[in-house]
Parts: C-alpha cells; structure tokens; sequence
C-alpha cells in the first residue's frame, strides 16, 4: 500500500501537475494540503475520472486538506474535536483498515507573533486528540504539513535558521510532544541522503541552491511503522514550470 502526503500550494493551479502524478505514482492515498478551494469547486470529477474518491475541507484563497483515495473513506471527520477553529487544517478518515488523518500545521508566521502562539496551541490540541485517536486507532497515519524541520539534519543551515520559525525550540519540542505519544517519523526509519528536504522558497532561487527544509511528514504508529518499507521524497514536481513550493512524501507498506 502505498500513501503519500503533498502540499500543493492551490489545487486549481497544480491540478494538471497532480492529476500527471497520480498516474505516475498510482498512490492509493494521497493528502493534501493548502487546496486553496472552497468545498463546491473541488475537482471531485476529475479525480474520479483518474480513479480517485475525495473527502475535503476547504475555503477560499487559503488552507484547505483533502484525501484522494482509491477505496471509498470511511468515517469521516473534519477538525480537532474540541478545539475552536474556522481554518480548515485537518480531516480524517478510515481507508482499508487504516485510520488516516491529513493535517497543514499553521505556519507560525514568527516567533512571539500571536499567530506562532496559535500554532503551538494548536499542536498541543493536535497531540491530544491523536492520544485518543492512536487508542482507538492502532493502524493510524498522520500526514502533512507540519511546517516543523524536528533535526539540524532537516535544515539546510541550522545555525541560520536557530531561533527562527519552523525551526525554534519550542516547535521542535512540540513535534517531539507528537512523536512521544507512539508515532515515527517514517521517513528516519531509514537510511537517507543528506540535504533531504521537501520545502524550498520560492526567492532567492532557492530550490537549485539547494536551500531547504523538510517540513512535510507522514508520521506512523508503531503498528504501521513495522510494516513500512521506504520512505522517499519526490522531489521532480519541485522542477516544473509553476511548481508548488513542497514535494511530495511517499511511503510503501506490506500487507
């Protein structure tokens, strides 16, 4: 089985590039985020034309998740129960016996702004409620956008980015509040070049200089982690003419 997680930076205009990778790929769930699309112009036939279910939230002009997959989701559920918020960041569902939740972690926009305070408010909600959800769930897989690099391994340089948003204490001791909890990073179940990221900016013709971070994460109980094979990023939609500012994460289970 194979899922993937992919910010897509607005669906609208990546959807050729998307609807190219399906058939590339042949994930059989994908997650996306930042759709950038309010619920009625999702491309629900398109999808399904290339053999693709979806269940969304979304809004316009920002945020929005979504879950292709090819076996019809189950249980779908849309937010963080309990916590108050108009974004669209999180939904849920249950795809062959696996409960997949496809999160965009707020940005954090700086640290000390009310908005780096909201996204650690919503992390802590986050760990939470995927306590309860990995107790329900033994088979539970968490993918998106984090906008968190856990290691200095994950930034193209620590010491530039020290202290700075997506990067700074408190956000990496968050994400380590998540994995404590009895989830893996499946992407360090194994051995990986260096420099592997998956965010570029889109400034300072950063992606060929190679200026990165890894932010993007599919995270595995340990039921799942025992029967992943590989974890790679796929970085050659970064290379396209008006490509999303992430790649994709794709990781393999056994049956």
């Amino acid at each position: 089985m194979r899922l993937a997680t992919w910010n897509v930076n607005s669906l609208k205009v990546r959807l050729p590039q998307l609807l190219a990778w399906l058939v590339r790929h042949h994930p059989d769930v994908v997650c996306l985020q930042e759709t950038k699309l309010e619920d009625a112009a999702f491309p629900r036939d398109d999808l399904a034309k290339a053999g693709y279910a979806a269940c969304f939230a979304g809004q316009k002009t920002y945020n929005g998740v979504a879950i292709l997959s090819r076996a019809a989701p189950q249980e779908v559920s849309v937010g963080i129960p309990g916590f108050q918020d108009e974004q669209k960041r999180v939904i849920a569902a249950t795809l062959d016996g696996i409960r997949v939740v496809c999160v965009y972690v707020p940005n954090g926009q700086s640290v000390g702004s009310d908005k780096y305070d909201y996204k650690l408010r919503w992390l802590e909600a986050l760990t939470a409620w995927l306590k309860e959800e990995l107790e329900r769930h033994p088979q539970l897989a968490v993918l998106g956008d984090y906008n968190v690099a856990p290691e200095e391994a994950d930034v193209h340089d620590p010491k530039q980015w020290e202290g700075q948003v997506l990067f700074s204490g408190p956000e990496r001791e968050a994400f380590q509040r998540l994995l404590s909890i009895g989830l893996k990073d499946s992407f360090r179940l194994f051995p990986q070049p260096e420099k592997s990221f998956t965010w570029w900016d889109y400034r300072m013709n950063a992606f060929k200089r190679g200026m990165g971070l890894r932010i993007d994460h599919i995270l595995l109980s340990e039921a799942l982690a025992r029967r992943c094979t590989r974890c790679v990023i796929d970085v050659e939609p970064r290379r396209e003419a008006r490509p999303s500012d992430h790649a994709p994460v794709i990781v393999e289970l056994k049956p």
